[in-house]
């Protein structure tokens, strides 16, 4: 579904992504690992487009893309939960989720059933603002509102970030349902050395902005991959 070869970002002269390289599939979980600063959030602004990259090539499902801006990617099946959540405070649940019609065809303007199974507290306050929800509640609202778009590749940017332990279970829950469908990429950012490797079919690790090592998560000692997580 996705391929990044060789991309590089630069925020200004500094250049923070050096020659990045990675494959996503269907059906699988991606999970890019590293210490704070090395890049992990620089590299999902730059897939999402968010953030321009200054070079590489990215193919989503057989398509070479240019540097197309985030709605346009949107369209083409990118569905992206930036760190720090973003929701609208101001809008009630329901609304914050009607957001994410806005690259979708007009007869695809509906919340499907299947977000409120997902995340049945969604359906018990749509009607409250976002910002009256808890942090753990908003991070399933913005789960839930990337997935209204309909993406064949979903970036999660740490989803346990400042997360209760029972929500991030669930959050784990809903990624392996969303996995186990076989119809959409997962590349995930976590820090949460547990719950990653739970979830991960493959990894790929950076540092200083490369990448040092990846692979299937089975082929990779745990030591190993601790070891090159942490400080």
């Amino acid at each position: 579904m996705l391929t990044v070869r060789d991309l590089t970002l630069h925020y200004g002269h500094s250049q923070i992504l050096n020659g990045i390289s990675l494959d996503a599939a269907l059906g699988q979980v991606t999970c890019v690992m590293g210490t704070n600063g090395v890049g992990k959030t620089s590299l999902m602004k730059a897939i999402s487009g968010t953030h321009p990259r200054t070079g590489g090539e990215v193919t989503l499902d057989g398509r070479t893309i240019g540097r197309l801006r985030a709605h346009d990617l949107a369209r083409l099946g990118v569905g992206y939960v930036p760190q720090g959540r973003e929701i609208f405070p101001l809008l009630t649940v329901e609304e914050n989720l009607e957001t994410g019609f806005a690259c979708l065809p007009k007869s695809e303007h509906g919340i499907p059933a299947e977000i409120y199974d997902l995340f049945p507290v969604l359906k018990e306050m749509k009607h409250r603002n976002g910002g009256d929800l808890s942090g753990g509640q908003q991070q399933q609202l913005a789960i839930a509102r990337a997935l209204i778009t309909r993406p064949k590749l979903l970036l999660l940017d740490e989803p346990t970030e400042g997360i209760q332990p029972n929500i991030i279970q669930q959050i784990g829950n809903v990624i392996r349902q969303l996995r186990d469908r076989g119809d959409m990429a997962i590349v995930l950012v976590e820090q949460y050395f547990d719950f990653a490797c739970a979830l991960a079919d493959r990894v790929v690790v950076l540092k200083r902005g490369a990448v040092t090592m990846q692979g299937a998560i089975g082929d990779i000692p745990r030591e190993d991959l601790l070891k090159a997580v942490t400080v």
